[in-house]
């Protein structure tokens, strides 16, 4: 007899259940926590959807804890682009820490190995993915400096001209893009992965995503690019299982963010964009 055709999983999480109720409250909770900066309004609103998740379903209100656990420690401190020297390693530690407890809870309380950084795909690269990371960058040089010029959103980042100001913007700049991989990929979409198909965990990790880089300073019309940005994140980590290669698009994309701010404080610096700087 041949052999017999394999059957279809049928654990696939359905698009549109109860569980969407909790989820969402919890990470809408992030807009009033980073968008407005109203703490007293995003952690009642933040609890609310835990408690809703207590009632819905125990395991995604233990995956909705962790996340939540992120979001309070993010939510410590402001993450306005501010350099000087006690705020840089102040945010680089509370970032730091966001990443850390969810890792802690999942492994070592809950016994899981569902939050993992995995730095290697497993498989070539193909072609589109190499075609991406050119297209990035020059995506980067035709929009950013056009954004932060035009919106005047390049002033929610402190003008730099010593080298030890230079290099701050550019480490943090990297470093915070780094983090975000980490935790709006690697731990917010994983968990919510485990509930909820992936359109739909994508969707619910963007809100978060978005909600940081407004109060970082990508404001005014930012989340028309913020917004596909992060949507493409983690539907590429979907595609390669590769925290390398998401973290490379990333750090190329903030490659031109922090040439971009440069140029757009300092007239003259740079004259290979296609706009030129207020004051030139």
């Amino acid at each position: 007899m041949p052999a017999a055709a394999p059957i279809a999983s049928t654990d696939a999480p359905p698009a549109i259940s109860l569980k969407l109720l909790p989820a969402a409250l919890v990470v809408t909770s992030a807009i009033p926590l980073f968008g407005f900066e109203e703490r007293l309004v995003g952690y009642p609103w933040l609890l609310i959807g835990l408690v809703v998740a207590y009632f819905v379903d125990r395991e995604l209100m233990r995956d909705l804890g962790i996340i939540a656990a992120g979001l309070i420690v993010v939510s410590t401190v402001s993450v306005k682009a501010d350099i000087s020297w006690p705020n840089f390693f102040l945010l680089g530690f509370v970032l730091s820490l966001a990443v850390a407890v969810p890792f802690v809870l999942d492994r070592f309380v809950f016994r899981r190995r569902v939050i993992r950084f995995p730095w290697r795909g497993g498989q070539k690269w193909q072609p589109w993915e190499k075609s991406y990371l050119f297209a990035v960058p020059f995506l980067g040089w035709l929009i950013l400096p056009f954004y932060f010029i035009q919106s005047g959103s390049y002033q929610n980042w402190p003008a730099v001209s010593e080298f030890s100001e230079v290099l701050r913007l550019f480490i943090g700049v990297n470093a915070v893009g780094i983090w975000d991989e980490l935790f709006f990929i690697c731990t917010v979409y994983v968990l919510l992965l485990r509930h909820f198909p992936v359109l739909t965990a994508n969707i619910l990790q963007a809100i978060v995503f978005v909600s940081f880089l407004w109060e970082l300073g990508y404001q005014a019309w930012a989340p028309l690019m913020t917004i596909p940005f992060a949507l493409l994140q983690g539907w590429i980590f979907h595609r390669t299982k590769s925290l390398t290669y998401v973290i490379i698009v990333h750090l190329l994309f903030d490659l031109v963010v922090f040439l971009a701010i440069v140029h757009a404080h300092n007239p003259g610096v740079f004259s290979f964009f296609l706009i030129e700087s207020p004051g030139s």
